[in-house]
């Protein structure tokens, strides 16, 4: 039963990029006193046999072609979840509201849930630009804003918002286990950072520089509306940076690899989760081609090789049980359209909100909600450790690390590690989630 409400040649690529320039970019809280702040004593948009739950995603305009899969993701797990019963004899009621990722949108379709929809909670409203916007907002109301879809800093500021708890690794952990990474297997090597030039671009090099420093020989940013590296990458070739780190959403990605293509340039390229998605790449990287020298040069000859850290379930991944029950899911719940590491995305933080449901119990308020974040202990199906605690809502802890091979092998070169955003080590992780039978997430 668904519940779900949705509301190489130069030119040529720059032309098919900026219809989906930002098409994938993806490119704290004890109990709060009644006077301290709202009242979360109230059970708003819980009712006998459903829960009203709310977010913000671009399901039109140009970032709508890589953006729109989370919530597709998303509902499908929800979708499961209330054929299995629900939660606590509630159906889950997941409304997706379009704000096209336009921050001036995110406000009134924000307002809109809040307001007229009476949601329990927002759900990973997506985008720094976009959720920074209506962060303070949904504190101020006293809706439990769980899981922004962004690696910033920002929902990790228990003082200020105390009813926002992060979800994604966050930019600059990231960026410390590459860095790590690459100097251990890369050593002497020249390297070049490209980045977006945002908040994505300046914590993630935060994490690179305590690691890397006489090693980086050029560091070069894009601005998301300008779909053209020509400049950047012709740099990292006069500067013969063998390693180019890519803080990226994969719409850059692609066209940075494509762009060194043309000019006969073959660094090694490492990439942040939120530009690793291959099943993404592939798809961008035909788009980008057509009508181009390179259209039918398979996908596979950019993406060999490529290094990703990442902290999910991945599809490539045969072994992996989430991601085997993650694909039955959508087989029958989804949409049609290919299974990717961004549906994944979704669909692992829909499995964790419920999770939450699930322990705060049959008597929900926003508060249980609450000390239900606080007190979970988290057992998947992230493959690294999560942290909603007091003092501390900054989700994901760390990454491993991925090398995708021609023919579509994902192998694991790096295990899970953790670390702090600023100089504490970086430690190998021993954490295992629990399988989907395993773990309890519905009735």
């Amino acid at each position: 039963m668904r519940t779900t409400t949705i509301t190489a040649r130069r030119g040529t690529l720059a032309a098919a990029l900026a219809l989906t320039l930002a098409a994938t970019a993806c490119t704290g809280a004890g109990e709060v006193a009644e006077q301290d702040g709202p009242d979360l004593s109230v059970s708003t948009g819980v009712t006998d046999d459903a829960i009203v739950i709310g977010t913000h995603q671009p399901l039109t305009g140009p970032a709508a072609a890589g953006y729109a899969s989370i919530s597709r993701g998303t509902a499908a797990v929800f979708d499961h979840i209330n054929e299995q019963g629900g939660i606590h004899g509630r159906q889950i009621d997941y409304r997706v509201e379009d704000d096209g990722y336009d921050p001036a949108r995110t406000i009134d379709v924000t307002r809109k849930l809040v307001i007229e929809d009476e949601i329990f909670a927002m759900l990973g409203g997506l985008g720094t630009p976009t959720h920074g916007g209506v962060i303070d907002y949904l504190n101020e109301e006293g809706v439990p804003d769980v899981f922004p879809a962004s690696g910033a800093l920002a929902w990790n500021n228990t003082e200020e918002h105390p009813l926002t708890y992060g979800w994604q690794v966050d930019y600059t952990k990231e960026a410390k286990i590459q860095g790590e990474y690459i100097t251990e297997n890369f050593p002497d090597q020249a390297v070049a950072y490209l980045y977006q030039n945002d908040d994505v671009g300046e914590n993630s090099q935060e994490g690179l520089d305590q690691y890397l420093t006489d090693e980086v020989v050029a560091r070069e940013h894009y601005e998301s509306e300008a779909p053209d590296l020509s400049s950047q990458i012709a740099e990292f070739k006069r500067s013969e940076a063998e390693v180019i780190v890519c803080s990226c959403i994969p719409a850059f990605v692609a066209l940075g690899m494509l762009e060194a293509a043309s000019i006969d340039y073959q660094p090694q390229w490492v990439v942040s989760s939120i530009g690793g998605d291959t099943a993404t790449l592939q798809g961008l990287l035909a788009q980008f081609t057509k009508d181009t020298d390179a259209e039918g040069v398979p996908a596979d000859a950019f993406l060999d090789g490529l290094i990703i850290t990442g902290y999910m379930p991945r599809v490539e991944d045969p072994d992996d049980e989430w991601a085997a029950f993650f694909a039955d899911i959508y087989e029958e719940y989804g949409e049609g359209d290919t299974l990717t590491n961004t549906h994944l995305y979704g669909m692992t933080q829909a499995v964790m909100f419920a999770q939450v449901l699930m322990s705060a119990g049959p008597d929900l308020t926003r508060q249980a909600l609450i000390d239900a974040l606080e007190a979970q202990e988290w057992q998947g199906p992230g493959a690294v450790p999560f942290s909603s605690s007091d003092g501390d809502h900054g989700g994901h802890q760390g990454a491993y690390v991925v090398q995708y091979n021609e023919g579509g092998e994902t192998e694991m070169i790096q295990g899970a590690r953790v670390t702090d955003r600023d100089g504490g080590l970086i430690e190998e992780s021993d954490y295992e989630p629990l399988s989907p039978e395993e773990l309890v997430f519905h009735d």
